[in-house]
């Protein structure tokens, strides 16, 4: 079973902050010399969102009606940072034709990933695949599972480029155990900072 997906309300506000993060090991020598190890081999992102307004009692036009209990209900379901759920980035959610491997002969399963400027990492959590190609030839002989995995009934040829359409989500959890919501007008609430991270 995938974990649930993160609401989409239209009472978000701006801003939205992204924040993507390694960890690194730095041990500092008396010359001057550094050593430096990186922890992770790929960055975690965490995310900070805002709610100005959450209908309490649907009888707010331009809100959806009872978007307090939808936000407030997934919040408990969730169990503060007990448990996992995905967050489809507005602004971050897809790949087209996306390279995520050459073939090379013998390799049947790989990671979908997706590039971001010149860096290449894998995505979190696929959520449908929309098609797939091996050197520009369309192809179904795949299936693809939970989290970010595709496999092929046969072996792509070395060199091939196996390329992928397909949206994907972070898997996250919240960072805290307590969230406040404030109700600040009559029926209409809202959220000054919600803060979940990416979880791997």
């Amino acid at each position: 079973m995938s974990p649930p997906l993160f609401p989409t309300l239209p009472g978000q506000g701006w801003s939205v902050v992204k924040t993507p993060t390694f960890s690194t090991r730095v041990a500092s020598h008396s010359s001057g010399r550094e050593a430096r190890t990186g922890l992770y081999a790929h960055a975690l992102y965490a995310f900070e969102l805002t709610f100005d307004g959450l209908d309490s009692a649907a009888a707010n036009a331009g809100l959806q009606a009872n978007s307090l209990q939808s936000l407030m209900g997934f919040w408990l379901s969730c169990g503060g940072q007990l448990g996992t759920f995905l967050y489809a980035d507005p602004t971050d959610n897809t790949a087209v034709n996306q390279v995520i491997a050459v073939g090379d002969g013998s390799t049947t399963t790989f990671t979908f990933g997706r590039a971001i400027g010149g860096y290449f990492e894998p995505v979190s959590y696929v959520t449908s695949v929309s098609g797939v190609t091996i050197n520009g030839v369309s192809t179904t002989a795949y299936s693809w599972s939970a989290p970010n995995t595709i496999a092929f009934s046969t072996a792509p040829i070395g060199g091939a480029r196996i390329a992928a359409s397909f949206a994907f989500a972070f898997q996250c959890r919240f960072l805290d155990d307590q969230a406040e919501f404030e109700n600040f007008m009559s029926g209409i609430w809202r959220v000054k900072s919600l803060k979940f991270r990416q979880v791997r």
